[in-house]
């Protein structure tokens, strides 16, 4: 079932969201992140996508007290809460599962070493491990979208599948933030190269996009700016899908 999930992005104890992931480029600041999330879960949100941006950019985790405090308050609703942005080591990852988070989205760590993710899998289950693929240009970049790797989302998909990988998170750069619509090919190009759920993100700006997506065979599509610009609300996501379906 696909399913629109609600971008919660954290910089400076801020609920933030920057184009193309460039630090001083905020289209949107909100002081309260825990609000936010509970906002998300009023209008309908299954699942809240949780990015430390300090960690992913700077590899410090000064936002953890922040996500803790979410989890705490939105777990009780029944909320699917995954979290990324800074998760270098086998016990950062740790030190969120076992504080209830559901899923852990690896980035740089999965890329610098591989193994993190079959140790994650071997531990905790599959299910509660994503790693995500952002990639600009057709290949993999890395630390806070700072550096380009060699390899293309299709690469490191299927090798990160056959570590122990239950999910991976597709991020098209290119489009990301940009608020000029989704090309749904590199990710249609990934679901079809792997057999475990791809999630989307990057670029979405019109219920249109959120549908195109859909059609990829992805299992869920994350959303940012365009909520938080008001393009479209969550409600209106989540009519659209189940209208399309």
């Amino acid at each position: 079932m696909f399913e629109v999930i609600p971008a919660v992005d954290m910089r400076g104890g801020k609920c933030v969201q920057l184009v193309q992931g460039v630090p001083g480029s905020e289209l949107v600041s909100i002081d309260d992140p825990v609000q936010v999330a509970l906002d998300w879960v009023a209008q309908g949100a299954k699942t809240l996508h949780l990015i430390d941006l300090d960690g992913a950019i700077e590899g410090t985790r000064n936002n953890a007290p922040i996500i803790e405090r979410i989890v705490k308050e939105c777990k009780p609703l029944g909320m699917s809460i995954q979290v990324g942005g800074g998760i270098r080591s086998f016990e950062d990852g740790a030190a969120l599962l076992n504080i209830g988070v559901d899923r852990i989205i690896l980035s740089t760590a999965a890329l610098n070493e591989p193994e993190l993710i079959k140790k994650l899998a071997d531990e905790f289950g599959s299910e509660h491990i994503n790693v995500a693929l952002d990639a600009k240009n057709g290949k993999v970049s890395i630390e806070g979208w700072t550096k380009e790797s060699q390899f293309t989302p299709v690469d490191m998909g299927t090798k990160f599948e056959e570590l122990g990988a239950g999910s991976i998170l597709f991020t098209n750069i290119d489009s990301e933030g940009l608020m000029q619509g989704v090309n749904p090919e590199p990710t249609r190009a990934l679901v079809e190269s792997v057999n475990i759920p791809v999630i989307a993100s990057g670029g979405v700006t019109t219920l249109e996009d959120i549908v195109a997506l859909k059609n990829t065979g992805a299992s869920g599509v994350v959303v940012g700016s365009a909520l938080y610009m008001n393009k479209f609300t969550l409600p209106e996501a989540i009519n659209i899908i189940s209208d399309d379906s």
